[in-house]
């Protein structure tokens, strides 16, 4: 089986040749020979032409108006079924030995054969005639005052006659049967070694065990075979252990978060995941195809310095303190940490983290620190100076001592609810998580929270109003939930004026969200401060929310709530005043 595969291959490759050969020379004999009897036919016919000219000149059969004589010149013509045709430089036919009404003929101008003798003196076409509806061969030729066209009908005896001669291709197979014999004994006396070795490639192929005493025969062939089989099986262990390592590294390096690439000396890479294309295409203004690219992108020439630095020839490491390297890029709204190590043979690893998370918290935290000791200032401040008029003045009549400590109460309750609300909004951010999560009515949460402020509506003469069905479930948290629609509430009695209305509705659903709209007709906000009012602590009018007592972190509960819930948040004014609230809450 493997020695007929062996010489059907060396057999295979041989037609092929065989073949291609075969056909270039069909292709160029018979080119060649239809060429040849076509000018064969095309030089009986010129000489008819030429003969046909003669007679009319010397005889003067044109201004005797006797061209019908060339009826005379056919019969003594050797060559049947000629078609003589005499055509004007008009294109008018003016004598046609095949068609007996000429006169009634159309112009011949543009025929491609007239076309032809027009442009290069003669010219020849083999079509079907419109007149007759028989396939001639015509040839046509200019003269001074006219054209002579003689046809020849096209039929079998006409094309046999310009194909070309087939013999030589027999000669040529006969050929090639008696070379594919001496070939295919040729081979069997090599096919015992190349049988060895072929049955030892189709195993190592397959990864099946080659037992290393395997015969050959006793020739070169067979020492080479021999040979080949050992070192097979010195590479094959390297490369098992190799590979279950590099296996290893693969599976790690693509389950780490961090783009991360080996290069060679050369900068080329020899390895890499999938993070790290995709973070340098971030990192880089135009689109990065390869990881080599990276040692031609701007944003990273501090690495590319550090490299040049440290790649040059004949500079020597430490191997306890190899070269290192670690800054950050900033790239829009992102960050990322950029780490370099070079190894001692001058390969190097490049990683690239994706900080912007920790980054944006770190400035975040720290801004939110900055805004709580500010905040702290104004509550502490009050009660210590409250504390100080009662202790300075001791003792204080009743009434006043009264009033001290219900203003010092007070401004500890506004401290308790700012700690309160700092509190819930990290463990939204830093630990969503921990929250659990249920099957939730929306309608239960309203009508209680509702009922919690309904003596401050009341009093402020507010109207309030929900759409929210009982069958309006979310999978959520009862406690967030009732922090949003508190927030907004306690917010439009806080900042709205009295006599305002408050309307709660679901405007849409679909399979995976509901969508809300809370509203009232309160005095707004000023479009300038709608972009900002989720950020913490910031307040549109500073002067209210101190008499009100606010935190100024209310809205931004209200969003990092819903967005935990998979939901998204907009606000807008509208047109007959009040502000509006767009959000939406995921059902699953």
């Amino acid at each position: 089986m493997i020695r007929k595969s062996f010489r059907g291959e060396i057999f295979f490759y041989f037609i092929i040749v065989f073949i291609l050969f075969t056909v270039a020379i069909l292709i160029f004999q018979y080119q060649r020979e239809k060429k040849y009897r076509t000018a064969q036919l095309e030089n009986t016919l010129d000489n008819i032409t030429e003969t046909t000219y003669r007679y009319l000149e010397q005889n003067s059969l044109i201004e005797k108006n006797e061209i019908g004589r060339i009826s005379e010149l056919k019969r003594i013509i050797p060559q049947p079924n000629i078609r003589i045709t005499l055509i004007d430089k008009n294109g008018d036919v003016f004598y046609d030995s095949s068609v007996a009404d000429y006169n009634l003929m159309e112009n011949h101008l543009h025929r491609p054969e007239i076309q032809k003798a027009i442009q290069n003196k003669k010219g020849s076409n083999v079509r079907t005639s419109e007149t007759t509806s028989q396939e001639y061969y015509y040839y046509a030729k200019s003269y001074p005052d006219f054209f002579v066209r003689t046809a020849v009908v096209y039929n079998v005896q006409i094309q046999n006659f310009l194909k070309a001669e087939r013999a030589f291709i027999f000669f040529i197979v006969s050929v090639f049967g008696v070379i594919g014999l001496i070939l295919f004994l040729v081979t069997g006396k090599l096919a015992d070694a190349i049988t060895k070795l072929k049955d030892f490639a189709l195993k190592a192929g397959k990864n099946e065990l080659v037992e290393p005493d395997t015969s050959f025969p006793e020739n070169e062939l067979g020492i080479i075979g021999g040979q080949i089989i050992r070192i097979y099986h010195k590479l094959k262990n390297a490369k098992d252990e190799l590979s279950n390592e590099r296996e290893k590294l693969l599976n790690h390096l693509n389950a780490l978060n961090e783009g991360i690439a080996f290069f060679s000396p050369e900068e080329e890479k020899t390895l890499s995941n999938r993070h790290f294309i995709q973070y340098i295409n971030i990192i880089s203004s135009e689109t990065i195809y390869t990881n080599e690219e990276i040692f031609e992108m701007a944003e990273f020439k501090k690495l590319n310095k550090f490299l040049r630095k440290n790649l040059k020839n004949g500079k020597n490491f430490n191997p306890d303190r190899l070269p290192q390297l670690e800054y950050v890029i900033s790239k829009g709204e992102k960050y990322f940490k950029i780490q370099s190590i070079v190894f001692l043979d001058k390969s190097f690893e490049v990683m690239i983290t994706d900080i912007t998370r920790l980054e944006k918290r770190r400035r975040m935290k720290q801004q939110l620190t900055s805004n709580i000791a500010h905040e702290l200032k104004t509550p502490l401040a009050s009660i210590k100076g409250y504390l100080e008029t009662m202790l300075n003045n001791w003792p204080l009549a009743g009434e006043k001592q009264k009033y001290f400590m219900e203003k010092a109460y007070m401004q500890a309750d506004r401290l308790t609810d700012l700690i309160n609300d700092v509190s819930l909004l990290n463990n939204i951010e830093d630990a969503g998580e921990l929250f659990k999560f249920k099957p939730t009515g929306l309608k239960e949460i309203i009508d209680e929270v509702y009922e919690n402020f309904a003596n401050r509506m009341h009093s402020r003469n507010i109207s309030f109003q929900s759409e929210v069905s009982e069958d309006t479930v979310i999978q959520g948290n009862d406690s967030l939930l009732f922090s949003v629609f508190q927030n907004f509430v306690e917010n439009s009695i806080n900042y709205g004026g009295e006599g305002i209305s408050i309307y709660i509705q679901v405007y849409h659903e679909d399979d995976k969200y509901y969508y809300f709209s809370y509203s009232d007709t309160g005095a707004g906000i000023p479009e300038e401060h709608l972009p900002r009012i989720f950020e913490r602590f910031y307040r549109a009018d500073h002067g209210r929310t101190r008499e009100t007592g606010g935190t100024g972190l209310g809205l931004a509960i209200v969003k990092n709530a819903i967005q935990l819930h998979k939901g998204e948040i907009s606000v807008r004014n509208n047109p007959n005043g009040g502000i509006e609230f767009l959000f939406s809450l995921a059902k699953q």
